[in-house]
């Protein structure tokens, strides 16, 4: 098995763990006299089976990442630099979006907003960790169907 078909599978099992959080919400009280249109006990225990399932996949796709190597790094660092700059990117463009907006004054009088940073360049720098952010994301994809289980 790929890397790639263990993340899908890892990506299904937390797709099955919320079905059946809500199917458990929803079968948690009924009117008196009522039976639940399914069995509580039921969906907890295919709950915990996926939640096990889950558990030994992650550890499985973690070993690997720790073990794999692309582009000098492993996937386990890789996958912490596309974190951090999503993360970073995330924050670049709010500040970028804010700082774009112009102010409109009606009179002369009136308080006049600027901005505090160089919207230009720090586009620029945003458009720089993208294209990064593009890069490492398909070094990590290639990697994960190239890597057996």
């Amino acid at each position: 098995m790929k890397l790639a078909e263990a993340l899908q599978e890892r990506a299904d099992l937390n797709r099955r763990i919320a079905d059946l959080r809500s199917r458990l919400t929803d079968n948690a009280l009924v009117q008196e006299g009522e039976r639940p249109a399914e069995d509580p006990a039921e969906l907890m225990a295919e709950l915990d089976r996926c939640v096990a399932a889950l558990e030994e996949r992650i550890a499985r796709i973690n070993l690997v990442n720790c073990r794999t190597w692309a582009g000098g790094k492993t996937l386990t660092e890789l996958l912490a630099r596309r974190d951090c700059l999503t993360v970073q990117i995330g924050a670049y463009r709010d500040l970028l979006s804010t700082a774009s907006q112009t102010a409109r004054r009606a009179r002369g009088t009136e308080i006049k907003v600027l901005s505090t940073v160089n919207v230009a360049q720090l586009q620029k720098q945003v458009d720089a960790m993208s294209h990064e952010l593009r890069t490492l994301d398909n070094t990590i994809q290639q990697a994960n169907w190239t890597t057996e289980m």
